[in-house]
């Protein structure tokens, strides 16, 4: 079960909707790609899904069909009114397995959901996609894995291991709460409008963050100190967060980490551990 482009269309027009640019919205109008999503997401009967940004219910269709229970929340309040209406109509039987909040999910944390997700599967705007997935992983610890579509270069990204050339802050974070792998690409036609770039499909699995005294803001704030200025050593990088190179240098060394090696050469463990170190130092 999907929308297809003239369905989507349809919808679009009857509900007096068209697709913009400021919220990120660009609908999936191909079938075979939302059940593909679906099918590498895995998701079965009895499972509670947390969609983000369902739009006309190009995705949130496959997903119920598949069974589960679909959390979905939606930042356009047209779309959100109408998508119990759309579900009723194509698939009437799940309707009842639909839960439609309207909300900013990058502040999910203040959005009380009805029952507690398992997977999170979405085709995420483009231009807030990575704080979105790491605030649902922040938030929603029930959240065990999922697919999420992003922009391509994003998808790298997430996905890239350390001393990659695209390795970086977001793939750091995400690497904090889960295991990452690009499961696919899709073209820009299967989507209205039709955007300028190609965009990836990320597969995640969460997994416990790395052993540390540490708390994760302090990981993290390392982490974005780092990647500050990644051209740099660091001993150079983390001058200003420890409070000196010379106490850089003891922090890296401590750590176990060589204070010459520049960022995208270090894992989420030795940021972690990098992390414990410079708090047992002093710090502005």
């Amino acid at each position: 079960m999907g929308l297809g482009a003239a369905a989507v269309r349809a919808l679009a027009a009857r509900h007096g909707v068209a697709p913009t640019k400021s919220k990120g919205q660009n609908f999936v109008v191909d079938v075979g790609t939302v059940a593909r999503i679906v099918r590498l997401a895995g998701v079965a009967p009895g499972d509670v899904v947390l969609e983000v940004g369902p739009g006309l219910g190009s995705l949130t269709l496959p997903l119920l069909s598949a069974g589960a229970h679909v959390v979905a929340v939606e930042l356009d309040e047209r779309l959100a009114e109408a998508l119990p209406g759309t579900v009723a109509e194509h698939l009437p039987a799940a309707a009842d397995r639909l839960h439609v909040l309207r909300g900013d999910a990058t502040r999910i944390a203040g959005i009380d959901l009805p029952l507690a997700p398992t997977t999170f599967v979405a085709n995420l705007p483009y231009n807030v996609a990575v704080p979105l997935l790491l605030s649902v992983l922040r938030d929603v610890p029930s959240v065990a894995g999922g697919v999420v579509m992003v922009q391509s270069e994003v998808a790298d990204r997430l996905c890239a291991p350390p001393g990659s050339r695209v390795y970086g802050v977001p793939s750091v974070k995400l690497a904090w709460y889960a295991t990452a792998r690009r499961v696919g690409s899709v073209a820009p036609t299967v989507f209205w409008p039709v955007p300028r770039v190609d965009s990836g499909l990320v597969g995640f699995t969460r997994r416990d963050p790395p052993a540390t005294v540490a708390a994760r803001e302090d990981v993290f704030a390392t982490v974005d100190a780092a990647f500050s200025q990644r051209r740099k050593t660091l001993r150079q990088s983390l001058a200003v967060r420890a409070g000196s190179a010379a106490a850089a240098q003891d922090a890296c060394e401590a750590a176990g980490v060589d204070p010459s090696a520049r960022a995208e050469r270090l894992d989420v463990a030795a940021f972690a551990a990098l992390a414990a170190a410079l708090g047992r130092g002093s710090r502005p």
